[in-house]
């Protein structure tokens, strides 16, 4: 294999995990706004895209409190 071949690739299967990772957090970002609407009705556009720009820290966070926040503010509430 020439040093091409290899960073040909190495390119390719970081790409691959990258598009995985993305798809997973993609996967994450519609569970919540799906587990949002349940709980507190529709949402406002600016919350939607507020989650859809989110990264998986604050997806995961915000997860988490769905259930037990009294108020779809206190969900999605910075900590």
């Amino acid at each position: 294999m020439t040093i091409a071949d290899y960073l040909r690739e190495e390119g390719r299967r970081e790409g691959r995990l990258a598009g995985e990772r993305e798809g997973r957090l993609e996967g994450q970002r519609s569970t919540l706004l799906k587990l949002l609407r349940l709980r507190f009705g529709e949402l406002p556009e600016l919350i939607e895209a507020r989650i859809r720009a989110a990264d998986a820290a604050q997806i995961e966070g915000w997860t988490e409190r769905v259930l037990t926040a009294p108020t779809l503010d206190d969900a999605l509430a910075e900590r």
